[in-house]
């Protein structure tokens, strides 16, 4: 009789175990295919808002250097030469000084005071308003880009790409710099030991352990304080220089395609215009999107090498 019981309790345990996993699994895969609808929801509203203006436009939109909006005239090509620009030089500014706190806090300093110290400076740049940013940028930064223009013979305005990208460059550094240290940290501590243990210098380690085990991951971090450049606005607006022109060099002022929107969103008064910078924000998904896929293709490259 006894055994019977306890056949049943067996019995009866395993159901709610499994009731309990298939609730478990259920809830894990409806929030992953919430996710898939918001993604596919934005899409398509954006889409369907920015319709008058790819009806009317078409695909030249993307090619179009005119924008104005007294004749409702609008092409994106300057705003994406400026998004892409602005990010991908501050992503060339950010990365030496990302990687080189990432591996001074992952590997030479990794406790103490000193760590903590720097890991917490680290984390509150990261959680530091962007418009503080800009406000930071138009006293300190603008002054020495204007001085820099002047060395060069170009006219010193101060406001521009190398403006916007040098304030980029500091906001998206706390991102590559958290994870790549983070990464740094999760390598095997007898690989580590098995290198100094045949003679290798620190330098030589991390070159040559540290570095293949965790450029992957890196690279990740990488992505991720890219994909914050290409969508940041507030700073951005405020040091550029606004100009709904094709950049000719490093100097011009400029706009992406965040900027714009925000420039303008409140102001559009024409159908047409609203269209447009609607538009602009579906470029925006899309670009934004397309550099992610293309980051992930790179990164699973790297971990099979």
């Amino acid at each position: 009789m006894r055994k019977m019981n306890s056949n049943k309790n067996g019995t009866s345990i395993h159901r709610r175990l499994k009731r309990s996993e298939r609730l478990y699994k259920l809830s894990l895969s409806t929030s992953a295919y919430i996710l898939l609808l918001l993604l596919a929801g934005i899409f398509i509203t954006l889409a369907i808002k920015s319709w008058p203006a790819i009806n009317e436009f078409g695909f030249g939109f993307v090619f179009s250097k005119t924008w104005n909006p007294v004749f409702d005239k609008f092409g994106a090509l300057p705003f994406i030469v400026g998004t892409i620009a602005t990010s991908l030089l501050a992503l060339a500014i950010s990365f030496p000084f990302s990687f080189s706190i990432a591996f001074f806090l992952g590997e030479y300093f990794k406790k103490g005071t000193l760590s903590s110290v720097f890991t917490n400076i680290v984390e509150l740049l990261a959680g530091i308003p962007s418009v503080i940013y800009g406000f930071a940028a138009l006293f300190f930064i603008v002054p020495l880009v204007r001085w820099l223009e002047i060395q060069f013979g170009v006219s010193p305005i101060g406001l521009g790409i190398l403006t916007a990208s040098i304030v980029l460059a500091v906001m998206i550094i706390p991102y590559s710099a958290s994870i790549a240290r983070e990464v740094i940290s999760l390598t095997a501590s007898d690989q580590r030991e098995a290198g100094y243990a045949l003679g290798s210098t620190r330098f030589e380690v991390i070159r040559h352990i540290i570095f293949p085990q965790s450029r992957s991951g890196m690279m990740a971090g990488t992505l991720l304080a890219f994909g914050r450049a290409l969508g940041e606005t507030m700073a951005v607006t405020m040091v550029i220089g606004n100009a709904n022109a094709l950049p000719t060099s490093i100097f011009s002022p400029s706009n992406t395609m965040a900027s714009v929107i925000a420039n303008e969103f409140a102001e559009a008064t024409s159908k047409l215009h609203l269209a447009s910078l609607v538009e602009i924000g579906l470029l925006l998904f899309i670009i934004t999107a397309i550099f992610n896929i293309l980051g992930k293709l790179y990164i699973n490259r790297l971990k099979h090498q």
